[in-house]
């Protein structure tokens, strides 16, 4: 059963399973990359290595007639210290599940084992701010955060397009609880990330948030007054953001919104 109502201007849709999801998100993101690539010689997107988006990415590896030799993919976020090479970079993952396995013709990494990482925040948001990004396929973390802009670190005005932060702990705690890290002690404490004035201006967002896990999140995403005590609450505000929830993410926050807005569609 599909959910679909507004918070906002954020669009949400909810689905009863993760697989179901991932489906519906995948569905709206292919038809998005084929109408763009019937425009554009080429398409610009985002993409999370976070274990979140798989189900999503299974899905979207399925949808036929994507020219993904035409789609440049920049990375969101890596972790300060770690490179390519390195299998618990985020760019590894990235390379695995995304570049390698559609083919895209164009990758953008983040370096995170730079020598310089101050002249890396350079050169990746010269990348970023090159040319306007047309997809920000993401997710949120279970603090509220978007890529690795945390509550203490967010600022929706920010003036730079990517900087180096430190990791909160509830994060570093869910880089273990899926199974990136063995423990606390492993996760890297800095964080290359896309800032979140960078993000706000991408054109067009999908969020994809399974499990229950993420059900607090979501709820303050949807419900709580837009700040950056919840970074992903900022959402409300974009013009052209979909927010998709399993039955699980969204058990919390349908407690909170109007009757309504909840009714199946």
């Amino acid at each position: 059963m599909d959910r679909s109502f507004d918070v906002d201007r954020l669009h949400v849709r909810c689905l009863p399973t993760s697989a179901s999801m991932g489906a519906a998100a995948a569905r709206d993101v292919a038809a998005r990359l084929r109408r763009l690539l019937d425009e554009q010689a080429a398409v610009r997107a985002v993409f999370a290595a976070a274990a979140s988006q798989e189900t999503f990415l299974d899905a979207l590896a399925a949808e036929p007639a994507i020219d993904w030799g035409r789609v440049e993919v920049l990375q969101l976020d890596e972790y300060v210290g770690l490179g390519l090479a390195d299998p618990r970079s985020l760019s590894r993952w990235l390379a695995k599940r995304v570049i390698g396995r559609f083919g895209v013709g164009h990758p953008s990494y983040m370096r995170g084992d730079a020598p310089d990482p101050a002249a890396e925040c350079d050169r990746f948001e010269a990348e970023v701010r090159a040319r306007p990004i047309d997809l920000g396929l993401i997710g949120i973390g279970q603090n509220g955060h978007l890529a690795y802009n945390d509550p203490h670190v967010a600022d929706f005005a920010d003036p730079r397009g990517v900087r180096v932060v430190e990791i909160d702990p509830t994060s570093r705690a869910q880089a273990v609880r899926d199974e990136a890290f063995p423990d606390e002690a492993s996760v890297p404490r800095l964080a290359f990330t896309i800032t979140m004035s960078a993000l706000l201006v991408i054109r067009t967002l999908s969020i994809v948030v399974p499990g229950g896990h993420k059900a607090a999140a979501v709820a303050r995403t949807l419900l709580d007054p837009v700040s950056a005590a919840t970074p992903a609450s900022a959402l409300r505000g974009h013009p052209d953001a979909t927010l998709y929830v399993d039955h699980d993410a969204f058990e919390l926050a349908a407690v909170g919104l109007p009757v309504a807005a909840v009714e199946p569609q």
